[in-house]
């Protein structure tokens, strides 16, 4: 997951609301020694904000469904400054992290998410303070009081609206709660104190004013047996979360046809209540809105066989024959007695067939997850241009035996283009 939440970040550059982040980051913020996951160093607060922006800016980052929550853009930037500063083994880091995701999964669970959805929240701007303050308070050897006074720091921090969706203010809700998680633990660790009982309280408390009262029993059932974190999905492709089986359905379409498929005259998408909700209506004006359109998502799969960032470029959002396809000739239905995940693809042919592909959930779920060397080539294609030769091979070697290495301070820092430790 720390590979692919990498692998996520060096894609986010493509977004072009990444150099906008960085360089306010920079200017509000400050400049440092920080490093930033394919760019420029900044100080640690202002790395911590622009990587957690960077991990989610493409839609390439996890996802626990359950929860609609993105999970490593809160936790692992964070996790990176700290661990940088204080050059942490390989093994403190990972275990901070799990730690990080662990937290941020049960606090979204325990929000009681229909009712906690019905007002409005994003749970990544709300539970995922708590998990990057977790991550980042283990790093700086905090003990249990000063860790409950991060939960309280972080739970003052919480906030985060769906009414941003469809803009890019819905992805700098991840990294301002990294930011809120790095500041939660720092404060804690210079004696700052907090409420105790941040999601309880009746008056304040989190699951009071962000839900009903949400179901605090959830949080710590199963605790250090059943681990919540194993819920997370991986994106293998930079599109929303429930549009990541709308691409598998259609390379799965594709995949044994002999010549590409400009045959398909027509494709019927049916979505569940979700997916249908957030995705059916959306347009694709601009590169930001076509990752976000099912109907966009569909076509340039269809025409193009595959699905990385060389399907967002603004000249081909702005192509008139897959425009034209996706308008006229992809409907998307409502089908709410489908599962959560699940699609039906039903593509019509010139010729006359009709062939209809089923699937219950995508590539990347913990039911069809990635295989590591699925993770090492999304790595290798989202580092390609954006890090060294050298730094890419040398990564490679090291990323997968991370839990090995006595520090890892140079290996953060060679995420950073312009640090020469590798190169």
């Amino acid at each position: 997951m720390v590979i692919d939440t990498i692998a996520s970040a060096l894609g986010g550059h493509d977004a072009a609301e990444s150099a906008m982040i960085q360089s306010t980051a920079a200017l509000v913020l400050g400049g440092g020694t920080s490093p930033v996951i394919g760019g420029a160093a900044l100080s640690q607060a202002a790395a911590t904000l622009a990587n957690g922006y960077l991990i989610t800016a493409v839609n390439l980052c996890d996802v626990h469904h359950a929860t609609l929550c993105h999970v490593t853009p809160e936790v692992v930037p964070p996790a990176l400054a700290v661990a940088e500063e204080r050059d942490v083994s390989g093994a403190e880091f990972l275990t901070a992290v799990g730690l990080g995701m662990e937290v941020t999964t049960r606090i979204a669970v325990g929000t009681h998410y229909e009712e906690f959805r019905r007002r409005g929240w994003h749970s990544p701007g709300v539970a995922g303070p708590f998990g990057g303050g977790a991550a980042a308070g283990m790093l700086l050897g905090l003990d249990a009081e000063a860790i409950c006074n991060t939960f309280g720091l972080a739970g003052s921090q919480a906030s985060g609206s769906f009414a941003q969706l469809g803009t890019p203010t819905i992805k700098f809700t991840q990294g301002r709660a990294a930011l809120s998680g790095l500041l939660a633990a720092k404060l804690a660790a210079a004696g700052i104190s907090a409420a105790t009982e941040i999601l309880t309280t009746p008056v304040g408390g989190l699951y009071w004013t962000h839900s009903d009262g949400g179901d605090p029993e959830s949080v710590t059932s199963g605790l250090g047996n059943r681990w919540e974190l194993e819920k997370c999905s991986l994106r293998p492709w930079p599109v929303a979360a429930h549009l990541q089986n709308t691409v598998a359905a259609v390379l799965d379409l594709v995949q044994d046809e002999p010549e590409p498929s400009t045959e398909v005259v027509g494709l019927e998408l049916s979505l569940p209540t979700q997916a249908h909700s957030l995705h059916a209506a959306v347009g694709w004006d601009d590169r930001f809105q076509a990752r976000l359109s099912a109907r966009f998502v569909a076509a340039v799969v269809l025409h193009d066989r595959r699905c990385w960032l060389d399907q967002f470029t603004a000249e081909r959002v702005s192509d008139p024959r897959t425009g034209g396809f996706a308008r006229d000739h992809v409907t998307v239905l409502h089908q709410p007695s489908l599962p959560a995940s699940a699609v039906v693809l039903r593509a019509r042919y010139a010729d006359g067939r009709e062939v209809v592909v089923e699937r219950q959930v995508p590539k990347g779920d913990p039911a069809d997850p990635l295989s590591p060397a699925d993770v090492m080539a999304k790595f290798q294609n989202a580092a390609a241009g954006r890090l060294p030769d050298t730094t890419i091979a040398r990564l490679l070697e090291l990323l997968p035996a991370l839990d090995e290495q006595p520090h890892i301070g140079s290996i953060i820092r060679s995420l950073s283009p312009t640090d020469a430790a590798f190169a």
